[in-house]
């Protein structure tokens, strides 16, 4: 039986060999942009992700403990912090005291043991200033010795609670800063409970954050939705106009806005002796120091943000499908709210995004016009940089205020692409 091979048609060649040709095409392209792209990645990476990263971590690292107290820890890891602590913990602290004693790392575990209970600070550098131990003869302390010697020496020694406190911290990593950022610790027991009441305020302070942002976003949009649709309605060279005048505030430091909302805001400003001479009060309005200048003046300077996406989506809706609306009988009214404004939802969702997360950041506009109730998340974190040093607890509650905005930028990301798969 004869086998007749047909060999492949001149067509089908070409064919494969214009797809590969393409692929080929396909590939040299995207690798060129991968390397436009990459000088801005690499420069992005080293510049922000990498500075932001090494930050975030120091909010679960807790090394103090662990680095300073090696063979104290060593010897309470099988504790069942029950029981009184072994004989062996106390002569391990008393090593490890002895070789700490005078060193720059004592300071460091006395205010790191300090977050845990009050006083716990001149109670160890006491107690390392007392090192080495001595007997009554020249021999070394048995560890039931050195025991005695330190309950001796101070009686909180032979209380479980400080030796819980080492013992819980014994690992480099650990959810302290974090859990203080959301009111809660670990008891002796590393079980999460509730802080203690007068050290719960950082929920409060971020209810304060988020209620601030939500009421300057809301009035950013009742002032800049209505100013947008009124520059969409002019002509361009008047648009323009109006909006250079929209943007000078926008090039202007934050620093010196806030400084002439104090001039303008004071007693003696111009806005309380406009209101004095147009007889509307009597007394001058406290408007500085308080809420009322935090919102005034955050208003004003994102106002810019708000209306620049509102009005580059109100400029693409054509003017004709309300004059549409009202030839086919619709009430003027009824045709803005019912086909004008729903077709200006991406700008609203864009701009009082973009308000919010500016305004849940904001430390200089709160710091020196507002109260000591009325300041934010970012006054705290530069506390705790730049006044008590504790970059632990600044990067918990840097890192939760990061978490929520990226939480709010997936939840808004999340809605968009649903309402463009709808539409």
């Amino acid at each position: 039986m004869n086998t007749m091979t047909i060999a492949p048609s001149s067509s089908t060649l070409s064919t494969a060999a214009l797809k590969r040709e393409l692929r080929l095409a396909g590939a040299r392209k995207r690798a060129m942009a991968l390397l436009l792209i990459a000088p801005l990645a690499i420069f992005v990476l080293l510049i922000f992700v990498v500075p932001i990263g090494a930050l975030l971590t120091r909010a679960v690292q807790n090394p103090e403990i662990a680095t300073a107290l090696p063979n104290t820890v060593a010897a309470l890891s099988g504790w069942d912090r029950h029981a009184p602590p072994p004989d062996a913990a106390y002569a391990a602290l008393a090593a490890d005291m002895t070789k700490l004693a005078g060193t720059d790392g004592m300071g460091t575990l006395a205010s790191r043991l300090n977050l845990e209970i009050p006083g716990f600070r001149s109670f160890v550098a006491k107690t390392a200033r007392a090192m080495p131990l001595k007997g009554s003869s020249d021999q070394p302390l048995t560890p039931a010795q050195t025991r005695e010697k330190l309950i001796e020496f101070d009686a909180r020694w032979g209380d479980a609670t400080y030796w819980q406190s080492i013992a819980k911290n014994g690992s480099r990593i650990s959810p302290f800063y974090l859990l203080a950022a959301l009111d809660h610790k670990q008891d002796g027991f590393s079980h999460i409970v509730h802080a203690d009441p007068e050290q719960s305020i950082y929920l409060t302070i971020f209810g304060r954050t988020f209620l601030i942002g939500m009421a300057v976003t809301l009035f950013a949009l009742l002032l800049g939705y209505p100013l947008a649709y009124w520059v969409s309605r002019l002509s361009e060279r008047r648009a323009n106009l109006v909006m250079i005048l929209v943007l000078i505030p926008f090039w202007t430091s934050v620093l010196v806005r806030v400084a002439a909302w104090i001039v303008l805001l004071q007693n003696d400003g111009l806005v309380n002796k406009a209101l004095i001479g147009s007889g509307l009060i009597a007394q001058p309005l406290a408007l500085l120091f308080n809420r009322v200048g935090v919102y005034i003046s955050m208003t004003h300077i994102l106002l810019p943000f708000m209306i620049l996406p509102l009005y580059s989506v109100m400029k693409s809706i054509p003017p004709t499908y309300q004059r549409a609306a009202v030839s086919l009988g619709s009430h003027p009214f009824a045709a803005f709210w019912r086909v004008y404004v729903p077709q200006t939802y991406p700008g609203v969702a864009a701009g009082a995004l973009l308000a919010f997360i500016l305004a849940i950041g904001y430390y200089i506009t709160p710091a020196l016009l507002g109260g000591p109730d009325d300041q934010m998340v970012s006054y705290y974190v530069a506390y705790y940089t730049n006044d008590t040093i504790n970059w632990g607890m600044a990067c918990a509650l840097g890192g939760l205020l990061l978490s929520a905005t990226l939480v709010l930028y997936a939840v808004y990301s999340r809605f968009t692409r649903s309402k463009l798969s709808l539409g």
